[in-house]
């Protein structure tokens, strides 16, 4: 057995214990930052038209592009820095860096300077979301690593009521004599602590340590978090003293394409593009969408809150389902579903029955999401995982800066309808790609899926 397969066995076995529940958490703390980076790009545009750094929709619209594009270009052109110096380096300079440029986009006063200091901020997180898919699935074994991507889905969403709680209470005021939507761009500077504590905390990736031919490293942090995780530790069996090291293998991006994974890159492609299409068509939309069913803003904000309330609780709820069923079978269910629940919210017109069926939608949306992370870190080698995740998943970044503008055009020409059976088809799109291009992967280990 070679050294990569010993790592990757030994942790496949160890229990689901609190430990590494709590490695999971930490964790999902700091992804929780593009959550709130998300959501804090609408709740903060009115307080910075308020104060004069925006003078009309255009400035939002940049401001919305310049944090799509910072994430594409982190994890399009830099999240190859996880699989270089590692995932506990790459997770937390990555948040340090966007805990600085946030606090220092929080200080500018023209719309260049926001813009400019949000591109770098999203440039942090989009290394940092990359690494932590890949920093999860590394570290959780193979038998729960569809309810550890559910939890991180949780506690990541969580960001998002939060980040309408503190705009609500902060953007119309003025603590301190200082605007309000400065104060919320500055909450992320708790980031800085995240950061610390991950580095004093979770232990490099064992995985990672083993594919850079690293072997009393990856062995001597595979035998900590066995002592850490199980009582039962001391009974295992000794480690191999023997076990041969796997080669270092310099990887190129030519490989994600090569043709042992060019069927994977082209379903993950597929699948972040027309997912990220009709998530954030919806996420986005949601209070244009029900003021177009005739509701008030007011009741159009109102009824968004309670949809939203679903984005936690969804995952944290389906965590238990999570590793019971084929992941790829758990995406292309959560896809009808959520193409089902949209054209329904599409014909409905009484309050209750939007409500209804928008949870009913961001529920489905849910569960296509935490699937659809762990099912994309699962598809490739330890030493590629980093580069070819941020390569698939910056299409979705890239989708979600253009699809507004379709949507808009939509809504406009077209109505409400023809929105959601617009996003039925991206909807449909993915069931067809994941379902007949994915691979099964659930209970199979990492290194036997790099295979």
């Amino acid at each position: 057995m070679s050294l990569s397969a010993e790592v990757g066995a030994r942790l496949d076995r160890l229990p689901a214990s609190r430990y590494l529940w709590g490695l999971v958490a930490l964790l999902s703390l700091g992804g929780g930052f593009e959550m709130y980076e998300l959501a804090m790009t609408a709740s903060i545009s009115p307080g910075l038209l308020r104060g004069g750094i925006f003078r009309g929709p255009n400035d939002q619209a940049a401001f919305a592009a310049a944090t799509f594009g910072g994430l594409f270009i982190g994890t399009a052109c830099l999240s190859w820095l996880a699989d270089h110096w590692g995932r506990r380096n790459a997770v937390t300079y990555a948040l340090v860096s966007y805990a600085v440029a946030t606090a220092a986009m929080a200080m500018q006063s023209t719309a260049i300077g926001v813009d400019v200091w949000r591109s770098i901020a999203g440039m942090g997180l989009g290394v940092q979301l990359v690494t932590i898919d890949s920093y999860v699935s590394e570290l959780v074994p193979k038998a729960v690593r569809g309810r550890a991507f559910a939890i991180n889905q949780a506690i990541q969403l969580s960001a998002v009521p939060l980040a309408a709680l503190l705009s609500w209470l902060l953007v119309p005021n003025r603590p301190l004599g200082m605007s309000g939507w400065r104060w919320v761009a500055l909450v992320p500077l708790i980031g800085l602590a995240v950061a610390w504590w991950i580095r004093r905390v979770v232990p490099e990736s064992p995985r990672w340590l083993a594919s850079q031919g690293r072997a009393i490293d990856a062995l001597v942090a595979t035998s900590a978090i066995e002592r850490r995780s199980s009582p039962d530790s001391g009974r295992l069996p000794p480690v191999p003293t023997l076990a041969p090291i796997d080669p270092v293998i310099t990887t190129h991006w030519r490989e994600i394409i090569s043709p042992r994974y060019r069927r994977r890159t082209i379903m993950l492609v597929l699948l972040n593009v027309f997912q990220a299409v009709a998530f954030f068509g919806f996420s986005n939309w949601l209070p244009a969408l029900l003021a177009s069913r005739g509701l008030t803003i007011v009741e159009s904000l109102q009824y968004g809150l309670y949809i939203a309330l679903a984005y936690p609780l969804a995952p944290a709820l389906c965590a238990a389902l999570a590793d019971r069923f084929e992941r790829k079978w758990q995406i292309v269910f959560a896809a009808a579903g959520s193409l089902t629940c949209g054209l329904a919210f599409a014909q409905q017109s009484r309050a209750g029955a939007l409500v209804m069926w928008g949870v009913g939608l961001t529920v489905c949306n849910m569960v296509l999401s935490y699937a659809y992370h762990a099912y994309q870190s699962e598809l490739y080698p330890t030493r590629l995982r980093a580069r070819a995740v941020g390569f698939a998943y910056s299409w979705s970044r890239l989708a979600a800066m253009v699809s507004g503008f379709a949507i808009a055009f939509l809504l406009h020409a077209s109505g409400t309808g023809a929105v959601f059976w617009f996003l039925a088809c991206c909807l449909f799109i993915v069931m067809l790609s994941v379902g007949l291009l994915g691979p099964r992967t659930r209970g199979i280990g990492l290194e036997e899926l790099a295979e």
